[in-house]
């Protein structure tokens, strides 16, 4: 639905993301109030609140697959996308990254998987873990913008050693 043309209640658009959510396999809605919404990524656990007030609107996609998705733009601007398994959200500028060669879109899954790109890299010669650890705190940003609680996440970098501790053979 597109509000350009019809006026639609915060409300109405907490019954539409709720009704896509609970035709999804791999998100989970539990209703805070009559104003809140908490959708749950059951890949992850993590889980994003969404209050009626800083909804402007809801717009129903496909992707190239044909796919059906949702796209969810706040009154402040920033957007997810919500697909049969994960919300999607765009990642943030950070310093020495430039973000347009990233995706326009990732999930909290990218974490992991940039985690263990640096782990990787901790003993491969000649890796780029700086990069690495640009691209992590731009997903990072970008999730904890649009409302997930990453504080776990941010203790991960410490927890991988140096590229001075690499092991030798």
């Amino acid at each position: 639905m597109n509000n350009s043309k019809e006026y639609v209640s915060p409300k109405d658009l907490l019954s539409l993301i709720e009704d896509f959510v609970s035709k999804s396999s791999g998100l989970k809605i539990t209703r805070e109030s009559e104003t809140e919404i908490i959708i749950f990524q059951k890949l992850d656990s993590k889980e994003i609140k969404l209050d009626d007030k800083n909804l402007s609107d809801v717009i129903f996609r496909k992707d190239p697959s044909e796919k059906d998705f949702i796209q969810i733009n706040m009154t402040d601007g920033e957007k997810i996308l919500l697909t049969d398994q994960l919300v999607g959200f765009k990642p943030q500028p950070v310093v020495n990254l430039d973000v347009s060669k990233l995706p326009r879109v990732v999930t909290t899954l990218d974490l992991f998987a940039v985690l263990d790109a640096l782990e990787e890299a901790v003993v491969e010669p000649g890796a780029d873990s700086e990069s690495l650890k640009n691209i992590f705190n731009s997903i990072l940003l970008g999730g904890e913008k649009v409302g997930f609680d990453l504080t776990s996440e941010k203790t991960w970098l410490k927890r991988i050693p140096t590229l001075t501790t690499k092991v030798v053979s």
